[in-house]
């Protein structure tokens, strides 16, 4: 997530440069703004995950040439590949991806990947909200309790309505170790909300390829899970990527802004030949 970017978007041209003041700019999960010492780089107001409740999640930490480094989520989609958002990927020379970790600098195992294995999606501009969708070829992994993916929806469920679904965000959230973040991954139950909660807040911008979950009583994703999966409850398939929040913070209520899957089902296909 990088709210898990340091873990754990404009909706037009008139948002492109997001102002922190307008509680209805959209930003980059991992650029949202931390407004208060208990909800600090975290999914906000969650839970503690046990060992092996959230196998396909992983902590990924990129770098660039300019010794630059932030902190996103990802997901397990197949022995080779994981998934996340493209504005964690994008400007990155390499990451370290960390498996099966629960305390999320006491992995499983890690393996470092270098920006020629990352897949970004070919219409992604780096500033507008759209097409936030990367994929990074991994070494082979093995597939146990600890360490394992998730599945995606099937083509046949692409135009299935989720309104009102309730689904799963997982992330362990920070800028740093000293922010007062948690190091330990958290998650939180969330309603997948009509694409218009999202509209009206953000007044506009918003379109097929989006997902929104409304933040009742602040629970959520918050700067420093971009990249993390949504996943359904009912179907433990991902439909979400974690993408953009409101500037004017993870306390702000305001709805939250997910790539939605199924919107790129066929990219996925054609570049992993992952599909159900």
């Amino acid at each position: 997530m990088k709210v898990l970017a340091v873990f754990f978007v404009v909706i037009a041209a008139a948002i492109a440069t997001p102002v922190a003041q307008d509680a209805h700019k959209a930003v980059f999960v991992k650029d949202m703004p931390v407004r208060s010492n208990s909800i600090t780089g975290r999914i906000t107001n969650g839970y503690p995950a046990y060992e092996g409740k959230i196998p396909y999640i992983v902590f990924l930490l990129f770098g660039n040439g300019n010794g630059g480094a932030w902190l996103c989520g990802g997901s397990i989609i197949g022995n080779t590949w994981v998934m996340t958002a493209a504005h964690c990927t994008n400007g990155a020379d390499s990451v370290t991806i960390h498996y099966g970790a629960t305390w999320r600098n006491q992995p499983q195992y890690t393996h470092w990947v270098h920006h020629n294995d990352f897949v970004q999606h070919h219409e992604y501009d780096g500033v507008a909200l759209n097409n936030d969708i990367a994929l990074i070829r991994t070494p082979h992994v093995d597939f146990w309790s600890l360490v394992n993916k998730v599945e995606l929806p099937r083509f046949d469920e692409r135009d299935n309505c989720i309104d009102d679904h309730w689904a799963v965000l997982s992330g362990w959230g920070a800028t740093s170790d000293s922010s007062g973040a948690s190091d330990y991954l958290n998650c939180v139950d969330v309603q997948v909300a009509s694409n218009h909660v999202c509209e009206n807040y953000y007044g506009g911008g918003i379109n097929g390829n989006h997902l929104c979950i409304a933040t009742p009583e602040n629970k959520g994703s918050c700067s420093g899970d971009s990249g993390g999966p949504l996943v359904l409850h009912d179907s433990n398939r991902q439909v979400g990527i974690v993408s953009f929040g409101s500037s004017a913070g993870c306390e702000a209520n305001a709805p939250k802004g997910l790539t939605r899957v199924t919107a790129y089902l066929d990219w996925i296909r054609d570049n992993t030949g992952i599909s159900y």
